[in-house]
Formats: structure tokens, C-alpha cells, sequence
């Protein structure tokens, strides 16, 4: 397979931006990742939303076309968000490829999008870690979403973020990590559904530059 000429992400579609969510089976984290950021997007800019952002998932071992746990899916609904269509996928160099943005579950995860090359390090993050750079960064400093659209300005975080990386630790090796809740009971999906919300709440504003609605 071919990467693009650039090296990075979807070059040839300069008016979209990919993100992709990545856990290992695909039925349970990146499902709820992928899922609760599509209802996000769609309660900052509108349903449908758009601005170009595509939002998708795979997992490293996924189960191609398995649907997600039906714990998952109820933690979905407990925030309105849409479980219907999901099919499962593994991960594929397109995949990577394609992506503009990867977040993924675990720092493991991480280390294997990376390894799979196409210039993916400096698009690659764990989900915790993407949230605590985000923070750091002053939105100010980000193009104006409504001048020079989401896109541009999701390309900057980006940038911004990869730049802070070496300079922004995590305080603890488990700070960065979505633990697997495959086969646990709903109290530990709700848990890590509620932790997954709360990583994602600060990056969908700066992607936006929308505030959540109260």
C-alpha cells in the first residue's frame, strides 16, 4: 500500500479532517469513543454536523464487522448518543494513513499505530494524553473556526499539541490510560464512559471552538 506523498494524514482531501479512535477489539472503548465525539460535534455544531470533520474507529485485534458490546451501546444512550450502524473493524495501514488525528485508549495502542509508520507519530496520542495538551493550549492562538473553518483550526491543535508533547508529562504512568472494560458489568462501562466524556469535553471545544451546551 502507498502512503501519500506528504506523509500525512488525508493529503488528498485538504477540506476534511479524520479522526480516528483506536482500542483493541473495537467493540467496547473506541466504539463509546467514536460514538459520544459524533454526538459532541453534533450538539456544538448541528445535526448533522459539519465543517468536515469524520469521525471513525478501529481496534488493533478488531473484530471486523461485530457489532459493539450491548454495555457499550447502553452507555450511549445514557448520554443520547447513537450506537446504530456500528460494525466492528481491525485496523489497516489505510486506516492510519488516512487519519489526520488518532487517539487511542492505551499508550500500547499508541506504540502500535506508530509502529505501523506513515509519519503517524506526530498525529498519534492517547486520548488522555491529546485531552491534558489541549488544555494547555490557548485558543486564542487557533485559527478562527468561523473565518478559517474547523478544519484549519483542527490542523493547528494538532500542530500545537505535538509541539507541547515533550514538555507536558503525565504526572503517572496510569494518567494516560482507558482501561479494557470488555467483559466487566455496566457499573465499570458507565465508569469508563463517564471517564471518556470527560477527555473528550475539552477537545471538542477546542476543535470547535464551541462551548458544550448547558
Amino acid at each position: 500500500m502507498t502512503a501519500p506523498e506528504t506523509g500525512r494524514g488525508i493529503a488528498a482531501c485538504r477540506d476534511s479532517f479524520r479522526i480516528l479512535h483506536v482500542s483493541t477489539g473495537n467493540v467496547c472503548r473506541s466504539p463509546i469513543t467514536e460514538r459520544l465525539t459524533r454526538h459532541a460535534l453534533a450538539d456544538r455544531l448541528g445535526d448533522p454536523f459539519t465543517g468536515g470533520l469524520i469521525v471513525e474507529s478501529a481496534g488493533t485485534w478488531g473484530h471486523e464487522g461485530a457489532p459493539m458490546e450491548t454495555n457499550a451501546e447502553t452507555v450511549l444512550a445514557d448520554f443520547g448518543a447513537d450506537a446504530t450502524g456500528f460494525m466492528g473493524r481491525e485496523l489497516l495501514d489505510d486506516h492510519v494513513i488516512r487519519a489526520d488525528l488518532v487517539l487511542t485508549a492505551t499508550r500500547d495502542h499508541r506504540a502500535q499505530v506508530i509502529s505501523m509508520g506513515h509519519s503517524a507519530g506526530l498525529r498519534t496520542f492517547t486520548l488522555k494524553e491529546f485531552t491534558r495538551l489541549v488544555r494547555a493550549i490557548d485558543p486564542a492562538t487557533l485559527p478562527d473556526p468561523d473565518g478559517d473553518g474547523v478544519v484549519e483550526r483542527a490542523r493547528a491543535l494538532v500542530r500545537a499539541a505535538a509541539a507541547l508533547r515533550g514538555w507536558l508529562l503525565a504526572p503517572s504512568v496510569e494518567a494516560d490510560e482507558v482501561y479494557d472494560p470488555y467483559g466487566a458489568p455496566l457499573p465499570f462501562f458507565r465508569s469508563v464512559g463517564d471517564e471518556i466524556n470527560e477527555a473528550l469535553d475539552p477537545v471538542v471545544t477546542a476543535l470547535t471552538g464551541v462551548r458544550a451546551k448547558a
